[in-house]
Order: C-alpha cells, then structure tokens, then sequence
C-alpha cells in the first residue's frame, strides 16, 4: 500500500520452533494500468478562413480552412501516475494516434463535426472522449452559407437539460442529443422548406420526485397551496388526463414505493415551446399545449431561438438533475423524525405484533423510508394504521427491504389527535434476537426523510422504547445504532440489568477515541443521541458502552 511504479520485492524470513530460519526474495513490478480519462469541452465553433494556395494574393473560390488543437478541447488537466500526458485529436471513426495533436479543418467538414479527443500517458495507455466542433463558413469563402435551426432545452428555472434527443423532420430527417448546455443545431438546410422539431427524454422517472411532491400536489388539489406555474401544474398530471386529481397521487406513489417503474400513459419529461403563451396559466390544458415546434418556410437567415422548456413530470418542486453538470440538492436535515416502538425480544419461532406510533405526526407533512428485515426474521403482514397497506411496497422484500411513503390525506385529518398506531408489522422472528437488532431504516430504496410543516427536512429513525420482555430487562445488551448508516445524529441504546453509570466510547478503527460520553443508567433500556459533528470523521467507527461489570461494542457508518 502506497508504494511507487517500479520494480519491488518482498523479503520474507521463515522461522520454525527449532531455531531454523530461511529467506526468500520474491520481486514484483508495480505497473500503471489505467488510463488516463479526458474530460472534453461541449463543442467549439470555429470559422473557416480563406485559402490562397496558388499564390495570386486572392482567396481561392470554394476553398476554407481552419487548424485546431487537441489541447483546446481539454476542459480540465489530466492527473496521472504516468505523467507527462499527450493528446491527439481525429474525426470520429478515423484512426487516431498520439502524434495528431491538431486537425485541420476544410470546407467538407462545414456543419457539425463529431471528433475524439485522446489522451494517452507514458505507461501507454489512452482513453478519449468525444465532442464536435459547429464548423463555420460566415464569411462565404465555401460558397453560400445554408441556414440552420438551433435552439436550447432549458427547465423553468433555466437549468439546461442534458440527453434529450432532439429529431429534424421534413426534407430530411436528423437527430442529435443535447449535452450539458441543452444546446441543438441543425445545420446545412434548404432555405424555403418546412421542417419539424421534435424533443424527448424519457426513463429517469424517479429523477427528482419523492413525497414531498405528493404533498405539494396534495396541497393544490385540496386549494390550500395552489401550483403557482401552468409547468408546475403539467408536472402534477402524473397520469396526462389534463387535470390534477387523487388518482395522479396514487400513481406516482406507486412510483416512489418502487410498485411501478414507469408511467402508465405518460413520459419521465415533457417539453413545451418557450414561446407559446399559456392562454390561462392556471389551467395549461384550455387548449392543447405545442410540444413540437414547425418552422414553415425556413428564412435564409436562420432559426435561432426554437427554444422549449422541459418538465420533469412528477416533480413539482422542480429538484431534479437536468444535467451532469446540476449542484445536486443535499437536503439539510433539521433533527429527526421517530418512528417509535417498543423493544421486543424475539425468540425463534413466534410471531409478534411491532406497533409504530410517532409523537411528532402532527408535526410533519408526510415521510417515506426504506424499512429493513435482517434474515433472522421475516415479514407476516402489515395491519393498517393511519398509514395504510396503499403507503408500503414489497417490490424489495426478498431482499429484506419494505419502501413507505406517507402524507397527510386532508387538513382535517392533520389536525386530528397522532394519539394512534401509524401502522403494525407483523413478524415471524427466525432466530432470537432483539428487535433492534433485526429491524431498522435507510435510504437503501427510497429516501429516509420526513417534511416539517415548519418548511424542515428531517431524517427518520426508528426509536426503540423499554423492552416489554421480562427477561431482556434482567441482561445486559447492546443494540445496534439507529439509523445506520447515519448523517446528522443517530441513537445508541442499550439495556441495563441493574442501574449503573455507563461509559459510551466512540473511536476510529486504530481505536483512537473521538468521543467520550458518560451518563447515569437506569435498569432496563437506556439510550444516548450521538451527532457526527461531535465526532469529526466518516466511514466505520465503532461505539463500546461499559459499566463495571458489563462491556459490549458495535460498529455504525458515518456518511457524508
């Protein structure tokens, strides 16, 4: 570990019980194997300049050229154990090699040319990345410059949107998809014709959407939080009939539980032409929205703002990745949101009824999770609560994961006593256990997180109450940290047979201690909240609660 490229060996010194010894050398070579990856800039636009190769100080007719570098085309230097790196540049599917540094360009590459960018390091080996150069004649000296349509895919709040196939019909049929900047052109038309264009993305259906979009689409469906954009109301017709009802809620509730995988009768995005006016942008179906835009009898001059504004269908508060390039939304958690039960011990063999309440439920709008079975028990059956057998999904079950998604179906209902079970598990344990041990919740499938009505994200944890078996109060045990992985806080808890200060010890793996808690134990369950600011470090650490006549350790991960 952390040796260099070159030739090494290992020295090994072999001694038995009899006092004989031997030694052996055993040389090896540390080799660079991977290549070094390119990062290409999204296309550049160069202008061909006039030629004059017979010498007479005037352009030759229908003759342009123009030179270009690999190295312009590098959006980021290259960081490589085999420096010094070199780049080449080719047409895409000409051959490539690491003296063609440069190209030059000429009047039959005019238009939009796709090329490789290479890159290779001294230990030989190379990897590219592909780009194009919009091959310019302005100045005439190929002939006639034939017009063009271009445009941009943009969303409502003007992030471009990468990977959408843009196509060109009419004289001739083209497509091309856009990069991180949403950019399109079509070059080389016919002046006079008509022609179509046509945008698509679909297959990303859970980009950007989880349940605070049904609680938004909630909002607006019971006229308490209206959608204030006709984008915004298309994004919420999850099942295109051309209104927002329960039913677009139950499908893309379905989505996020991981029943369904995609839309039934519609896309993962829509596209509307930017400069189409909504005629009532409360109701953006009163007549039927251009999704294409048709340039009838294209100038000579060209088209250069057939632009449209995409819509990510299910995600109304508009969080989505539109492109590669997108700051990704890493909620901040406020606190957290309990699930609680009580601590149960479970033997092999019998089932039990683990009842969920949640003293905050009048607090927040809504949750969803990803609720996990360890092997050593298994699922019966969930009996309905206020979260009912329509807020789970059993698509990962048999990978010991159940997904749930819940909001609250009315105001009245928000504002009704939380007094009451959230929903039962029943389970059949395999093996004995603590049901701390077995049972726990993650973002493994769907996100971990609950909405505030204070406007808060939250995380979600399962809090586990006093065990309600006799015998679990009469040992001491420590249960695995809830959630794990965690990112903000988590709780650790444990059981005392007898009351006693207990000494909580978080270290890293070398066993360096990063924290050290102590607190006075009562008999029976007890339990500390540990937040990672506190800790300073990521990864696996390990937690050891002890007393005087007790000592258990455990390990949690601490993400980012």
């Amino acid at each position: 570990n952390g040796l260099p490229i070159g030739s090494h060996a290992f020295e090994v010194h072999v001694l038995d019980g009899c006092g004989n010894s031997d030694l052996a050398i055993l040389p090896f070579d540390i080799i660079d194997c991977k290549a070094p990856a390119p990062i290409c800039i999204n296309g550049i636009a160069i202008e061909l300049m006039p030629v004059d190769e017979d010498g007479d100080n005037l352009p030759d007719p229908g003759a342009g050229m123009a030179e270009i570098w690999a190295s312009d085309f590098i959006a980021s230097p290259i960081t490589d154990c085999s420096e010094p790196i070199k780049y080449s540049i080719n047409r895409a599917g000409e051959p490539n090699g690491p003296d063609q540094a440069g190209l030059v360009l000429t009047c039959d590459d005019e238009g939009t040319l796709v090329i490789e960018i290479w890159a290779y390091d001294a230990a030989g080996n190379s990897d590219f990345c592909e780009t194009y150069i919009l091959v310019q004649d302005n100045m005439g000296v190929c002939g006639a410059a034939a017009p063009m349509a271009a445009g941009a895919v943009n969303t409502e709040d003007n992030e471009p949107v990468e990977d959408v196939q843009v196509s060109l019909s009419g004289q001739a049929s083209t497509a091309m998809t856009t990069q991180n900047d949403g950019a399109y052109v079509f070059t080389n038309l016919t002046a006079g014709l008509d022609y179509t264009i046509t945008p698509q993305r679909d297959g990303d259906y859970l980009n950007g959407v989880s349940t605070f979009d049904l609680v938004l689409i909630s909002k607006h469906i019971l006229g308490v939080g209206p959608l204030s954009t006709p984008y915004q109301r298309i994004a919420a017709d999850v099942n295109n009939s051309g209104s927002i009802t329960t039913l677009d809620l139950i499908q893309l509730r379905k989505l996020i539980l991981s029943i369904d995988t995609e839309f039934a009768n519609n896309t993962s995005w829509r596209f509307v032409e930017e400069a189409y006016v909504f005629p009532g942008p409360s109701n953006p179906w009163a007549e039927q929205f251009p999704e294409v835009i048709n340039i009838n009898d294209l100038p000579a001059t060209s088209i250069t703002d057939a632009d449209f504004v995409a819509v990510k269908i299910g995600d109304v508060n508009g969080d989505a990745a539109a492109n590669s390039f997108a700051v990704v939304d890493e909620r901040s958690y406020e606190g957290t949101f309990a699930l609680q039960t009580d601590e149960q011990e479970l033997k092999a063999g019998n089932e039990y009824r683990v009842s969920f309440t949640a003293a905050d439920l009048a607090r927040i709008e809504g949750y969803q999770a990803t609720l996990t079975l360890s092997k050593g028990v298994e699922l019966v059956d969930i009996v309905s609560g206020v979260a009912t057998e329509d807020n789970f999904g059993l698509a990962y079950l048999g990978e010991g994961m159940i997904t749930t998604s819940w909001h609250w179906a009315s105001e009245a209902s928000a504002k009704a006593s939380t007094d009451v079970e959230l929903f039962t598990l029943v389970l059949r344990a395999n093996s004995d256990a603590m049901l701390s041990e077995v049972l726990g919740v993650s973002s493994a499938v769907t996100k971990a997180e609950a909405y505030g009505k204070d406007g808060s994200f939250q995380d979600v944890a399962i809090e586990f109450g006093s065990a309600s078996a006799t015998a679990s109060a009469d040992r001491f045990e420590l249960y695995q940290n809830q959630p794990n992985p965690f990112k903000g806080e988590t709780v650790i808890g444990f059981n005392l047979p007898e009351a006693a200060q207990a000494t909580i010890t978080i270290s890293d793996v070398t066993g360096k201690v990063l924290k050290l808690y102590r607190q006075d134990g009562a008999k029976g369950y007890n339990h500390i909240t540990v937040k990672s600011s506190e800790l300073a470090a990521t990864g696996v650490v390990q937690y050891t609660v002890s007393t005087g006549a007790h000592s258990a350790t455990k390990h949690m991960i601490i993400v980012e």
